[in-house]
């Protein structure tokens, strides 16, 4: 079996990992793989194929998960709910006695976490587990005695370094100095922080040495590099580490970047450009890819998403198959609006006051995209009403009644607008959690939106890229400015991972909205960095906690 394919059942490691058990956690289990077969090392990777199946493919079984703080998206605790629910998009109400969990849920939202607040460090836990099975299998290729001359082994080491780059990417975003690691061959005591500028280069050094040997495919599309990490995605990673350029080069992320992207260069493609050039040529790479626009902004999440011209990379799922989990439809809706889909819900998460706003909700002029990705008002489904407990109050939600403690209101169990975006999966699994849409975690509309950015940055017209995300559901064109360009990305892009992202980099993560005032750390600019978990300075004493924790 050598395909990850829709049907296919996904390639599983099949041998323990007895390597740096506590090398980077305090966790006793880190970096060990549940056995499912009884064969050796040895057996599992003795042969090219072996490779392939047991080392390069099953690191696609990491990027999603079914349990808190795994995955880069599709679960809870983890990745996605640090990027959302610290800012401006997305809030966890305490409706009464539900919702509370210890506060870690307003914790995230007003900004007060500190370096032993629960789930950052098994968020840190998960993304080095990938590094280092990274660096196990890039180890098992060297071994080989034709390492150096099959192409087939240089393609699947290239991959398995992007996957590398990738996972140190969004550790660096989180965590800002963090450490480099390319080998399980090292003790606790040599582990030492690399600056956030090293790691940057870094990501962008590896991602530009593969880019020639990566596989030139869509990766959404069915077939045989199905949901792996082709070219066209690391070219997309390299546009986001180039658009954020000004932010990961800063090593002092409390003062204003020293170094400005028009000054920065990097060669690229043999070429000397600045990183807003950068981003904009790789941005015209993808474009050279035949990725577009889908007409319809929901065909990106619907149920036979894979079908996409749009989307670049995804988690595939499938509720018979893997054993991945997409959670934010049924943690958001109503219970009773679950039932109502054949499932069930934890009447959980919903957008803030300041996202429905955005999309100009109880307006004459509403966003075209905003019944894509909200439910709000009377919720009616298959035709028929949803209503309350009751069986007679009509289920409505009441988007601007949105409060980080709601107890006791009116609205306490209905307020706000609760996640959409993806369409309802009719045959999922587990109360709606085990679909079949696939998760999307990278898409054209964020190459454009960031080509737009790049060349506004640099001094030239980024309208017409603009322009095409906006025409695309029917809105008219817009001069692009840093300020347009920013308000586009969180209509477009709600709820998909990159709003802190963005506000660290326009330079905003640290501003108030609804029931949230900014901090200390967030007027000196610390919060726009993760303090490194406890454990872990407990466990290196040489490191340097980040500034403001």
């Amino acid at each position: 079996m050598n395909t990850i394919q829709k049907k296919t059942i996904r390639i599983i490691t099949a041998a323990l990992i007895p390597f740096a058990a506590a090398v980077l956690s305090a966790c006793s289990g880190f970096l060990e793989e549940e056995t499912k077969g009884a064969i050796t090392e040895e057996e599992a990777y003795a042969t090219k194929a072996d490779i392939l199946n047991n080392g390069v493919l099953a690191m696609y079984n990491y990027m999603g998960g079914n349990k808190d703080s795994q995955g880069l998206q599709g679960t809870g605790r983890g990745v996605f709910d640090f990027n959302s629910l610290t800012t401006d998009e997305a809030i966890a109400p305490i409706r009464a006695s539900d919702w509370y969990d210890g506060g870690f849920w307003q914790t995230l939202f007003t900004h007060t976490w500190n370096p032993g607040t629960a789930s950052m460090k098994d968020m840190w836990d998960y993304l080095y587990q990938v590094v280092m099975l990274s660096n196990k299998f890039i180890e098992k290729i060297d071994a080989m005695p034709t390492a150096a001359t099959d192409s087939d082994l240089k393609a699947y080491r290239a991959e398995l370094r992007a996957i590398r780059a990738m996972f140190h990417f969004y550790i660096m975003d989180l965590f800002g100095n963090v450490p480099i690691m390319t080998s399980t061959r090292i003790s606790t005591k040599s582990i030492v922080q690399a600056k956030r500028s090293e790691v940057f280069n870094f990501c962008v050094t590896e991602l530009q040495e593969v880019l020639p040997l990566l596989i030139d495919d869509r990766s959404n599309k069915l077939g045989d590099n199905y949901g792996r990490l082709t070219r066209p995605v690391a070219l997309f990673l390299l546009a986001k580490l180039m658009i954020n350029a000004e932010v990961y080069c800063n090593d002092d992320w409390t003062s204003a970047p020293t170094t400005l992207g028009k000054d920065m260069k990097f060669i690229v493609n043999g070429e000397m450009k600045n990183a807003w050039e950068a981003c904009i040529y790789y941005c015209q790479e993808i474009s050279k890819s035949g990725y577009k626009l889908e007409t319809c902004f929901g065909s990106n999440f619907s149920v036979t998403n894979e079908n996409s011209d749009e989307n670049i990379f995804t988690i595939p799922m499938n509720p018979v198959l893997y054993s991945n989990w997409f959670i934010y439809l049924f943690r958001s809706r109503h219970c009773n609006h679950g039932a109502a889909l054949g499932g069930s819900s934890e009447n959980g998460m919903s957008a803030t006051i300041e996202l429905v706003q955005a999309f100009g909700y109880d307006t004459d002029d509403v966003d075209p995209r905003f019944e894509h990705t909200f439910y709000a008002g009377n919720v009616i489904e298959n035709g028929k009403q949803v209503y309350l407990d009751d069986g007679v109050t009509p289920l409505i939600y009441y988007p601007l009644d949105v409060a980080l403690d709601v107890t006791g209101t009116v609205h306490e169990k209905t307020a706000g607008a609760r996640y959409h975006k993806y369409a309802p999966d009719p045959d999922a699994n587990a109360d709606g959690r085990a679909c079949n849409n696939d998760i999307v975690l990278y898409r054209y509309a964020d190459v454009l939106l960031m080509q737009s950015e790049a060349k506004v940055r640099n001094g030239e017209d980024g309208t017409s890229e603009l322009s095409l995300v906006r025409s695309r559901v029917g809105l008219p064109e817009v001069e692009a400015t840093l300020e347009s360009i920013l308000h586009e990305r969180y209509l477009e892009l709600a709820w998909e991972g990159w709003r802190r992202n963005d506000m660290v980099r326009f330079g905003i993560f640290g501003k108030g909205y609804t029931d949230h005032t900014p901090t200390q750390t967030d007027m000196s600019g610390a919060s726009t960095v993760f303090p490194i978990p406890g454990d872990l300075m407990t466990m290196h004493p040489n490191w340097i906690q980040n500034p403001g924790y």
